[in-house]
């Protein structure tokens, strides 16, 4: 993992060749994410971070017990922990000297779990490589039954009867909130990728990188698995460049009709 994050005006290619305005720049070497001090962007992460606390205290109580009723079925409908916890990479804004920087760490995300205790990630991994590296018949291989407008694994014996019930209404996510809770993400923001999928990232790919995580974001509300890495990538993106609290609120507001029509599961 590699390539350092220059937050700063310019003109950037997207995947797919067009060129968008971008304040994002890859320049190799280095584990930080740099960006520009302005008196706006210190405003917008305290308005960002005030609006996280409000949101998961309100739902504190509602959280709390959806997490006991669905911790008992989880425990009848098969063996293991409850909470299944995972290490992700993800950034941190920290101050340099007269310097703002985003600052690649590993945090620990929590979930509830929806597979078998014993389940092999190397499954996952392996079609993940793939879909990054949009190699089609590699997907196609690994899954052979999967839906050609969705790039989720439909075939996984690895996910319980509860736990796909879970994924579909994404509740496996609820216990990020505690994530939320301790700054660790945000409700809106990219999405925290595994480690092994970061290892695939081209440098460029490290733009979505550069910003702190969140439970929603502007990929999830705009197509979620059924669209590409390439996509996804660009997505992320564009929110990093137009991210502010309207736009944080608009995200939000999309994402609960998301998941209860379940477009792009998995």
């Amino acid at each position: 993992m590699a390539g350092t994050i220059d937050l700063a005006t310019g003109t950037v290619s997207n995947h797919n060749g067009s060129e968008v305005p971008q304040r994002v720049q890859v320049q190799p070497d280095g584990l930080v994410v740099r960006g520009v001090r302005t008196d706006r962007r210190r405003v917008y992460y305290a308005t960002k971070r005030a609006i996280d606390l409000a949101v998961v205290t309100v739902l504190a109580p509602f959280v709390a017990l959806t997490m006991l009723v669905l911790g008992i079925i989880i425990r009848i409908d098969s063996r293991g922990p409850v909470i299944f916890r995972q290490e992700r990479v993800a950034a941190r804004r920290v101050r340099r000297g007269d310097e703002w920087l985003w600052e690649l760490k590993p945090i620990t995300v929590y979930k509830l779990r929806t597979m078998r205790s014993d389940a092999d990630q190397s499954v996952h991994a392996d079609y993940l490589a793939a879909y990054i590296a949009g190699d089609e018949d590699a997907m196609k291989e690994l899954q052979p039954d999967r839906d050609d407008d969705s790039y989720k694994m439909t075939t996984d014996d690895r996910i319980t009867r509860v736990g796909a019930k879970l994924r579909a209404l994404s509740l496996d996510e609820v216990p990020q909130l505690w994530n939320v809770a301790r700054g660790d993400m945000s409700l809106v923001g990219p999405r925290p990728p595994i480690g092994y999928e970061v290892e695939k990232y081209s440098k460029s790919d490290l733009i979505r990188l550069a910003g702190r995580p969140g439970l929603t974001g502007w990929w999830q509300v705009s197509g979620r698995s059924s669209l590409t890495f390439r996509e996804m990538v660009d997505l992320d993106t564009e929110y990093l460049t137009r991210q502010s609290t309207l736009f944080d609120l608009k995200i939000l507001m999309k994402t609960l009709p998301v998941v209860m029509s379940r477009q792009g599961a998995g």
